[in-house]
């Protein structure tokens, strides 16, 4: 079978690259074009060393990838990637949006949260929005998908079979995330720079993060109704991997137990949900660089509450490897294609 043509718009950002690196040892895959606006006409391998003698492609403007390619991925800031995937949809190409404007099903939400509106909305409405292990029914034909955030696909893989159960009280929710500093992006800011976070640890962006509505978007789902949360994260020392510790009230007849069986029948099936054994704690270095997630389970039974703690690598579960997973899934390739990647144990 002849190779699928990808090609990566934003290639140079972080998440942009991993996209790339995961996609040159994806075996249906051959990435056919890459692009920059800050580097244009530039090898890729000069910008990226590790590419040497691996991936030499020329970055190319948005138009040439996409007239080049079968499937597109968009690694852009928000309020970008509309004309992108317009042009994407009307050729009948797959266009997989890393950014947030396909994520928010309520264009109010977008406007409040992101200070735009929706440029086509038409195009909205053909979208879908998909974390492979809880929403992958809906991708079959689709032709644009917004990939979830890095915090809401930690904190809804940790919390969907709870609350889809009726397990715990959404109204006591207290999320309390962690992100490596790639969750920042390549550019750079005040908080990212080394002397300010080495030696540091801090909230930021408290009770005001742009992946709230989007956690409240999928939780509501699974609840039946609407769900609002606490959440507050935090800058890590680190390079990658988020770690989310979910706080809640058990509901009546509930416990760890009965809670322990519901994850596990839950995510039985799923090739990179891992829920841990009595007594182990999901820890972030054992997911790096991988499409795994890890979910803990602990009970505070002086406060009768449950205590979820889900890790992931945010640039691969997070965004690269999961743009991967929903793209194999919608063309009808081997869920795990390009992913089985055992993660380093140190």
């Amino acid at each position: 079978m002849a190779k699928i043509k990808a090609g990566v718009i934003g290639a140079t950002g972080y998440a942009g690259l991993e996209i790339v690196r995961l996609l040159l040892s994806h075996p249906f895959v051959e990435v056919e074009a890459v692009s920059s606006v800050s580097f244009e006409g530039q090898v890729i391998s000069e910008i990226y060393p590790q590419l040497t003698g691996i991936f030499g492609e020329t970055l190319a403007n948005d138009a040439a990838v996409v007239d080049r390619c079968d499937v597109v991925f968009g690694s852009l800031p928000a309020g970008l990637s509309e004309p992108i995937a317009r042009r994407c949809f009307d050729a009948g190409k797959l266009y997989i949006d890393m950014g947030a404007d396909f994520r928010l099903k309520n264009e109010a939400d977008y406007k409040q949260w992101y200070g735009k509106d929706y440029a086509d909305p038409a195009l909205h409405e053909a979208a879908v929005y998909c974390i492979p292990e809880l929403h992958r029914a809906r991708l079959a034909g689709a032709k644009l998908i917004g990939n979830p955030g890095c915090y809401p696909t930690s904190v809804a893989l940790g919390l969907a079979p709870a609350v889809k159960a009726g397990a715990i009280d959404p109204a006591t929710l207290v999320i309390d995330s962690k992100s490596g500093a790639t969750g920042a992006g390549r550019g750079l800011a005040l908080n990212t720079h080394y002397t300010e976070c080495n030696e540091a640890f801090a909230p930021y962006k408290v009770a005001a993060h742009r992946h709230t509505p989007e956690i409240e978007q999928t939780l509501s789902e699974f609840a039946g109704r609407e769900v609002r949360v606490t959440f507050v994260p935090h800058l890590l020392a680190v390079n990658r991997g988020i770690v989310s510790t979910m706080y809640a009230n058990f509901m009546p007849g509930f416990d760890l137990a009965a809670v322990r069986k519901l994850y596990e029948a839950f995510y039985r099936e799923e090739a990179f949900v891992k829920v841990l054994p009595d007594g182990a704690v999901a820890n972030l270095k054992n997911v790096k660089y991988s499409n795994y997630c890890h979910i803990s389970l602990h009970a505070d039974t002086h406060t009768g509450r449950l205590i979820v703690v889900s890790t992931i690598d945010n640039m691969v579960k997070g965004a690269a490897g999961q743009a991967i997973q929903n793209m194999n899934i919608a063309l009808g390739l081997e869920e795990d294609a390009g992913l089985r990647i055992i993660p380093p144990a140190f």
